[in-house]
């Protein structure tokens, strides 16, 4: 896991946002498209806002989430209805690029998971996975101590007992994230110094998940001065 320092948090968004418009021009180049899983949290959706503007091949860009709350579609607290909000309603990416995870619409929580993997199964590969982390080194909805983390054999998991509101949601599996090409952990504030620092260190996925995630090709941990600032600890 390489640490890459960028400034402040606009900084760090915008260094982000020329990094993965880059990335998305590569990958169409040399395979016709880009598929990427998004991230949800506030540095998430200022890095899909910062897109907007960017001369990107949308038309070739798939999309889907590494995690997602399990609430009625359209719930405010989705991070695909976010997303929607900041990019996806605002530039060309057609409909059917768009895989949101289920919602809790008429389905269980466990349908909702089957179905989650099924759709991921027939995305095929991922090239670039993007995550957030908590001050707890959470990732996705994969938090320290619960089983979620050791989850094998799946990809997508039902989620019941998340710290965070609102319990109930569906996370990719850390198999999920490390078979990605490239995993990029985006990290911002003061708040996540302690966290950045344990899961630089290599701590394990019970203690640390964050710690645990690696792509197959790549994997950074892009961090604004705050977040980095316990690196050297």
């Amino acid at each position: 896991m390489r640490a890459i320092v960028e400034g402040d948090r606009a900084a760090l968004v915008a260094a982000t946002a020329d990094r993965l418009a880059a990335l998305l021009a590569e990958c169409i180049a040399a395979q016709g498209r880009a598929t990427i899983a998004l991230t949800g949290g506030s540095v998430g959706i200022e890095l899909l806002a910062s897109l907007v503007d960017r001369d990107i091949d949308w038309e070739r860009v798939v999309v889907t989430w590494s995690d997602e709350r399990f609430v009625p579609a359209d719930s405010p607290d989705r991070n695909a209805r976010q997303a929607r909000e900041a990019l996806f309603d605002r530039v060309p990416i057609p409909a059917d690029n768009v895989r949101e995870l289920p919602a809790s619409d008429g389905r269980s929580l466990d349908d909702a998971a089957e179905r989650a993997t099924a759709m991921l199964a027939a995305l095929g590969g991922i090239d670039l996975t993007l995550l957030g982390m908590g001050p707890d080194a959470h990732v996705a909805s994969l938090f320290p101590g619960l089983p979620g983390v050791g989850e094998v054999g799946t990809r997508v998991i039902a989620v019941r007992d998340s710290p965070k509101p609102p319990p109930e949601r569906l996370s990719f599996t850390l198999d999920a994230i490390n078979g990605s090409e490239r995993v990029w952990l985006i990290v911002a504030g003061a708040d996540k110094a302690e966290a950045v620092a344990l899961a630089h260190s290599g701590a394990g996925a019970v203690e640390a998940p964050a710690g645990a995630v690696e792509g197959r090709l790549e994997t950074l941990m892009l961090l604004d001065d705050a977040a980095a600032g316990r690196l050297a600890d």
